[in-house]
């Protein structure tokens, strides 16, 4: 069982920088794929980004390739989202997501373990 909470979410202006901590309870965390989603309002749930449980594969949406870093502490039970450059259209619920098992990191469905999500807003 993994239990998650995010944190770093709130409202700043294009251009601006955020980061999103995830911190996982457990001590099985080095084991889990770790992936972040987002859900703007009226809209599906997406992906945003992925991290194996050895930090060595990452995966990025292609809307923010470039402008955000996923990474992990598996020593803090703790994996990121460093947001650069946002965009009003970043504005969203985002969410962290754990897999254990094979690498899936774009599917929402093969993550067991779910945050309660973390409001974030970037005005124009």
């Amino acid at each position: 069982q993994v239990q998650l909470v995010e944190s770093g979410g709130g409202l700043v202006q294009a251009g601006a920088s955020l980061r999103l901590s995830c911190a996982a309870s457990g001590r099985t965390f080095s084991t889990y794929n770790m992936g972040w989603f987002r859900q703007a309002l009226g809209k599906e749930r997406e992906f945003v980004a992925a991290i194996s449980w050895s930090g060595i594969s990452t995966e990025y949406a292609d809307s923010v390739k470039g402008r955000f870093t996923i990474s992990r502490d598996n020593a803090k039970n703790t994996v990121y989202l460093q947001m650069n450059s946002l965009k009003p259209e970043d504005t969203a619920v985002y969410y962290c997501a754990a897999r254990y098992g094979s690498w899936q990191p774009r599917i929402a469905n093969e993550f067991d373990y779910w945050g309660q999500g973390t409001q974030v807003t970037v005005s124009s």
